[in-house]
C-alpha cells in the first residue's frame, strides 16, 4: 500500500500538546525536591505501590532496603521454604503408605518402591511370589499345547518350546511330515504366549 493511498487521507493522528504531558514527579525523600524519576518498592503489604526517588536517594534506599524488617527468624525461614514452591500449596505424594516428602526415612528403605518393581536396587524382572498371575483362558489353552500347567515360568516355555520344536520339525526328523500339523500347533501357542508377555 502506497502512502498516497486516499486511505491514509482518512487518519489523523493528534499530536501530545506540551500542557498533556504528566508533571514529572518531585523526590518523595524529605527535603529533596529534584526530580524523582526512579522507583523503590514501599515494602511488606504494600506491594506494587512506590517511592519516587532520585538517584541519589535511591541508591540509599536500596542499599538499607530489608524486606523481611520486623519478621521473626521462624516466620523468615517459613517464607524461604514457601518461596521453594513459589507460595502455591503442595501435598505429599506415595500411594498406601509409600514414602512422600518429609516422611521419615527407614534405614533397610532407602527407595520408596511402591509398585514393587525393584528390589535391593535392581529391577525385578519377576512379579512377586505372593501376588498370584493372571491368566486368561487363552494362554492356559496354549500352555496346555505345550504340556505346561498355569505356573510355568518364561524360561520353562522357552525350553519346553524348543524342545517340542526339535522333535516335531521335519528336517530333525529325517524329512518325515507327519507331524507338521502338531508343530504348527506348538508354534502358535507359543507365539500367543510370546504377545500375552507369557514367554
Amino acid at each position: 500500500m502506497s502512502s498516497h493511498s486516499p486511505l491514509f487521507d482518512k487518519i489523523r493522528i493528534s499530536r501530545p500538546r506540551e500542557d498533556d504531558k504528566p508533571a514529572e514527579k518531585t523526590c518523595e525523600h524529605p527535603g529533596c525536591h529534584r526530580p524523582g524519576g526512579f522507583r523503590a518498592p514501599m515494602g511488606r503489604f504494600n506491594e506494587g505501590r512506590y517511592f519516587n526517588f532520585c538517584i541519589d536517594h535511591v541508591r540509599a534506599y536500596n542499599q538499607s532496603y530489608n524486606y523481611f524488617n520486623g519478621m521473626s527468624d521462624d516466620a523468615v525461614q517459613a517464607f524461604q521454604k514457601d518461596a521453594m514452591t513459589g507460595h502455591r500449596p503442595t501435598w505429599t505424594i506415595g500411594l498406601k503408605g509409600g514414602r512422600g516428602p518429609g516422611a521419615p526415612e527407614t534405614p533397610d528403605d532407602s527407595v520408596s518402591d511402591v509398585l514393587g518393581m525393584f528390589r535391593n536396587g535392581r529391577r525385578s524382572a519377576q512379579p512377586r511370589a505372593e501376588e498370584a498371575r493372571r491368566i486368561s483362558p487363552g494362554a492356559i489353552k496354549a500352555l496346555d499345547a505345550l504340556g505346561l500347567d498355569e505356573g510355568a515360568s518364561r524360561q520353562e516355555v522357552r525350553a519346553k518350546f524348543k524342545d517340542l520344536a526339535k522333535r516335531f520339525h521335519p528336517d530333525l526328523n529325517g524329512g518325515d511330515r507327519s507331524r507338521e500339523e502338531k508343530l504348527r500347533n506348538i508354534i502358535e501357542a507359543y507365539n500367543y504366549l510370546k504377545s500375552a508377555g507369557l514367554a
